[in-house]
């Protein structure tokens, strides 16, 4: 024997149905103190906070990404000098 109970009822509905508690205001709270921390740290994740810390954390690294980026271009430079030849 086989018997198939079909319920059509919210979540809300159900949670009421079987004794659950309403965590609507918990999670509203919740997502209300997410929003004000990420609006509060929103500038500090902006690309130029971002560049200025990493830039301002040693003095010479952007004289080190440019000589890296030099040395990438001089070794792409090279290789399609060398297919030339």
């Amino acid at each position: 024997m086989k018997v198939n109970i079909e319920i059509d009822c919210t979540p809300l509905e159900a949670r009421q149905f079987f004794g659950l508690p309403d965590v609507m205001p918990m999670q509203n709270a919740v997502m209300d103190k997410l929003q004000q921390q990420m609006m509060s740290n929103i500038d500090k994740v902006s690309p130029e906070s971002l560049m200025q810390s990493w830039f301002t954390f040693d003095p010479k690294i952007a004289e080190r990404f440019q000589d890296m980026f030099v040395t990438m271009a001089g070794l792409g430079g090279s290789r399609s000098s060398d297919k030339k030849k």
